[in-house]
């Protein structure tokens, strides 16, 4: 099933799209209706490139189509995600720990400046592989996605736009301090 979907992110593009592979705004991220606090299992910086991996768990409630073939309690999965902070765009791919062979989701996402504010927008596909009732599935999980993203996009915002929150630098790398010169 192909979908789309679109948030207004309070805060400037460039320090949303730090904030977004940022893992202390994932430590931070609970209490969510349909997920429980994610795990950040990786996170590497390559240049102006952030490779984010991140473990969810559903924690919301399963139509009765969906909870035939899903367990709730194995309903986890990692966000791979690989983001191009100059650009603000980023791929993902969800990675399901259980039903591998069922579920497959690839996207990306968008970040747009617009106006004080940012635009986040994910586009992807999203399969669920069960006979009869995939379709029915695929509907229920991405209209949980959709508002999974919208009730995170405030915390986005207030986390980016937080003092001392991180921005978008040219790198976090510092030159090394130089050694104060000897007096003679």
């Amino acid at each position: 099933m192909r979908f789309r979907t679109e948030q207004a992110v309070p805060g400037p593009r460039d320090a949303v799209v730090a904030a977004f592979v940022d893992p202390d705004y994932y430590a931070g991220l609970d209490g969510l209706p349909t997920v429980g606090r994610p795990e950040v299992l990786d996170h590497r910086r390559k240049g102006r490139t952030v490779l984010l991996e991140v473990r969810y768990l559903f924690t919301g409630q399963l139509a009765p189509a969906a909870r035939r073939i899903l367990d709730p309690a194995k309903l986890t999965w990692v966000n791979r995600i690989e983001l191009d902070l100059d650009r603000g765009e980023a791929t993902l791919e969800m990675l399901p720990d259980h039903y591998p062979n069922r579920l497959s989701c690839r996207g990306s996402f968008r970040f747009e400046a617009e106006g004080a504010g940012t635009r986040e927008i994910l586009e992807g596909d999203l399969i669920v592989h069960f006979l009869l009732v995939g379709r029915t599935v695929e509907k229920a999980l991405v209209g949980g996605l959709g508002r999974h993203l919208a009730e995170e996009a405030p915390r986005l915002g207030a986390f980016a736009t937080a003092a001392g929150s991180p921005k978008a630098a040219p790198d976090k790398r510092r030159a090394p301090a130089k050694k104060p010169a000897r007096k003679p």
